[in-house]
């Protein structure tokens, strides 16, 4: 595994590449950074599958604040950030979990829950 600065990059490397556009309508791309049992609950409570990811994602403009890691096991980690959707005038909290699989990372689960600064947690 590699060292936990390296780690840390390399996570929130890919967690911004599924953030972008050209990923996000990207099966091929898609396929490549989401586990075969990839499961999401979304900010607005919906249960997404990999099948749901592949059939289309909304191409937001967002940006990633706050990312910390922590590790699960030797090939497991959580990371948590702060999302700001520009185009909805969203923020949430998410938190994914990321697996060595056949020695490349992939998400496994995500989660992200709104977020609004007057009144906090709002699901």
């Amino acid at each position: 595994m590699e060292s936990g600065s390296v780690l840390k990059e390399l996570l929130y490397d890919l967690e911004v590449q599924l953030l972008t556009p050209e990923i996000r309508q990207s099966k091929i791309e898609l396929e490549k950074l989401l586990a075969d049992d990839f499961i999401e609950f979304t900010s607005s409570g919906k249960k997404k599958n990999k099948q749901d990811c592949l059939d289309g994602l909304a191409t937001p403009l967002m940006y990633v604040l706050n990312f910390e890691i922590k590790l699960l096991s030797s090939d497991s980690v959580l990371t948590m950030y702060d999302l700001k959707d520009e185009t909805r005038m969203k923020e949430s909290l998410r938190s994914s979990v990321w697996r060595q699989i056949d020695g490349r990372w992939q998400m496994v689960d995500g989660f992200s829950s709104r977020y609004d600064k007057k009144f906090g947690m709002i699901n």
